[in-house]
């Protein structure tokens, strides 16, 4: 797993919000039942999400949350940031501090390149077009029912 639950589900949720293509703001709840994810846990993230500029959330009966830019402008690397922060396209991928190519890791020569193709990905990939394709039938986003 490179991202975090909390990440993959932020990611999972965002793209829920932008699948669903509707005005108006979506409850917290029906999210969290849609993909299967711990309402209480989809909860905190989305504060994060939401003190990011990611979401914007509204309290009341028709409350909820919505995208706060038009999903062609989000990309899937402003969510990863906003709950993981930079490390995944920063770090080691062993952990180690200090891991550069005066003092690198045994995986540093490998994990250099692939991270920024990580980071490239994240940043090409807008919740509009992600979006699309789980309208589309071609990706889910929640566990499949036994």
């Amino acid at each position: 797993m490179l991202l975090s639950q909390r990440c993959e589900y932020a990611v999972r949720a965002a793209l829920y919000l932008a699948a669903a293509d509707r005005t108006g703001y979506v409850a917290v709840r029906e999210i969290s039942e849609a993909l299967g994810i711990p309402r209480s846990f989809l909860a905190k993230t989305v504060q994060d999400l939401t003190a990011a500029g990611v979401f914007t959330s509204m309290r009341g009966p028709s409350g909820g949350l919505a995208l706060a830019r038009p999903a062609h402008r989000t990309t899937i690397e402003e969510v990863v940031l906003a709950v993981d922060g930079s490390a995944l396209f920063t770090e080691c991928v062993l952990g180690l501090p200090g891991c550069d190519d005066l003092r690198p890791c045994p995986l540093h020569a490998q994990w250099r390149p692939m991270r920024a193709r990580v980071r490239a990905m994240f940043a090409g990939a807008t919740l509009a077009d992600t979006a699309a394709q789980v309208r589309d039938g071609k990706f889910r986003l929640a566990l499949e029912a036994r």
